[in-house]
């Protein structure tokens, strides 16, 4: 039963680590110039239709999260 606790408490502190991350982007991430027109987003306008995916930064998001991960999930 005690090593049930310590990984639920484990878990609880890594959610709240990640919600603290994503607040901080949240609040400033709209002042990092680069992110979210980088090569490789993409972006179509034509007339009243606007399509824009970020491809470029969903990949750097995901290694920089993969990165986290991997350093919280080694024991």
């Amino acid at each position: 039963m005690p090593n049930s606790l310590n990984a639920f408490g484990r878990l609880l502190i890594i959610a709240g680590l990640l919600l603290i991350i994503i607040g901080i982007f949240l609040k400033w991430g709209g002042k990092i110039p680069w992110l979210g027109r980088l090569p490789g987003d993409i972006l179509i306008r034509r007339g009243n239709f606007t399509f824009y995916f970020p491809l470029a930064t969903c990949i750097i998001v995901s290694i920089i999260l993969s990165l986290i991960f991997a350093l919280f999930s080694r024991r």
